[in-house]
């Protein structure tokens, strides 16, 4: 089992979120728990996809941080 960081952002009319790790690994839905299953699911397409074409995964390295800035 592998962990890969995600980014969601505020798209506007909705959720967008994508894998630092995995370029084109991308998915958008209106809710979070939406979101969240479909980027699950992109990301073991995209597993997938890679395994088929002897690629093997990329060990997940990205990681999320945040800082506090004034503002």
């Amino acid at each position: 089992m592998k962990r890969y960081a995600i980014v969601v952002e505020d798209a506007g009319t909705n959720l967008a979120a994508y894998v630092p790790d995995l370029p084109g690994c991308v998915a958008t839905a209106a809710t979070r728990p939406e979101l969240e299953r479909r980027i699950r699911a992109a990301i073991e397409l995209h597993l997938e996809g890679m395994a088929e074409d002897g690629v093997p995964a990329p060990e997940p390295t990205a990681q999320v941080e945040y800082v506090e800035v004034n503002a």
